[in-house]
């Protein structure tokens, strides 16, 4: 007996025999509008998230790099990352900061398997660093849980100030693989994929059919990415230590007396370590560790904070990465590219966890605009 030969459907092919099944038969009326996103860090995956709850958007996410991916392109998985609101009352920053606190507090309260928790947090401020009003009456103190100013007493060496509230610490290594499969549950199509001009995501989708919008959110990469090409992007580079002692106080200070470097320290959930950091060092592309800077680092926080670091430190690994930073904030608008459009989301520098959802969210509606312009056009 001969057996017959078995065809097997890839997976963009039996989404696309799926929404073929599912097209109502007046097609110009209920037609999907289909959408490619490009990059899957923490803004890319967290826009289809929230895109895919319409069902008449048809998504598919192209990166060239992937949840689970390490490499200096890809600035999510470095991050700490933690949430900690830096920016000025009555901008749009702090909006995007305080609209993205209770998805991701909700995550930490009642999704474990995110990889988000929550954690006591300190602010420790020196004079000579930072104006003394943010400790006394931070704009965020309405929101933020448990908020208060810490006593004199509390103050490490050195310090001038500070305060204390809940926050949440993010493991990357799990928050990331949770959105994709998120983002796969929600039907939406992900695959690797690298473009050198934004033109080719247009046909990029997993039906085959041309795209409708593209959505760009491929941080630093905007810089040299043709048809984009935003030369007011620049890497902000970040130096971390992974250790493997836990500090249940999640530590940070206004600055140190080296004018681009930073002193903080955040352990991450479900055993992903602290994080001992750092520095913000504009315009500097290098992906290997400074091990001179390293022992700066692991100094400060030792001083800081000595009963964290008791015997020593259990190092586990050195890591860089690069921060996208944009002169003049974050872009988040539409445009019109040929006969498509393209909504641009990138330029996060440090905040991209913090504001994800709030910024995902003006995607939606960025979107919804374009879609009721081309019904009425």
């Amino acid at each position: 007996m001969t057996l017959k030969k078995r065809t097997y459907l890839s997976e963009n092919q039996i989404h696309a025999r799926i929404e073929a099944q599912e097209t109502p038969s007046n097609h110009s009326r209920m037609a999907k509008t289909n959408i490619v996103i490009v990059g899957a860090g923490v803004s890319g995956l967290t826009t289809g998230l929230l895109l895919a709850k319409n069902p008449k958007y048809s998504i598919t996410v192209i990166a060239k790099h992937m949840p689970g991916d390490y490499d200096i392109e890809y600035c999510s998985p470095w991050a700490g990352a933690n949430y900690t609101p830096f920016s000025t009352a009555g901008t749009r920053e702090a909006r995007w900061e305080k609209e993205t606190w209770t998805p991701l507090a909700d995550l930490a309260e009642k999704v474990p398997e995110a990889g988000i928790h929550f954690l006591k947090s300190r602010e420790y401020v020196r004079d000579k660093d930072h104006n003394n009003t943010r400790t006394t009456n931070p704009w965020f103190k309405s929101f933020i849980p448990d908020f208060r100013v810490l006593d004199t007493s509390e103050l490490p060496k050195g310090i001038d100030g500070g305060i204390e509230y809940t926050s949440i610490c993010i493991n990357p290594a799990l928050y990331l693989p949770y959105l994709l499969g998120r983002c796969r549950a929600s039907r939406i199509i992900v695959k690797r994929s690298i473009i050198t001009h934004i033109s080719q995501a247009y046909t990029l989708h997993h039906t085959t059919k041309p795209a409708d919008i593209v959505i760009n959110c491929t941080g630093l990469s905007s810089l040299t990415l043709g048809g984009v090409l935003d030369t007011t992007m620049a890497p902000i580079r970040g130096q971390t230590i992974l250790v493997r002692n836990e500090d249940p106080m999640m530590i940070g200070t206004t600055g140190t007396d080296i004018p681009d470097e930073l002193t903080y320290v955040m352990m991450r959930a479900s055993g992903g370590g602290t994080i001992l950091g750092g520095c913000a060092q504009k315009g500097n592309w290098e992906a290997e560790p400074d091990l001179e800077m390293a022992e700066r680092i692991m100094g400060r926080v030792k001083e800081l904070d000595p009963g964290f670091v008791g015997e020593g430190l259990d190092v586990v690994r050195h890591a860089v990465g690069l921060r996208p930073w944009r002169e003049g904030g974050v872009r988040l608008e539409k445009e019109r590219v040929g006969e498509g459009w393209c909504v641009h989301n990138y330029g996060h520098a440090g905040y991209g966890y913090q504001t994800s959802f709030a910024c995902a969210g003006d995607v939606v509606k960025l979107v919804k605009e374009i879609v009721g312009e081309r019904s009425m056009a």
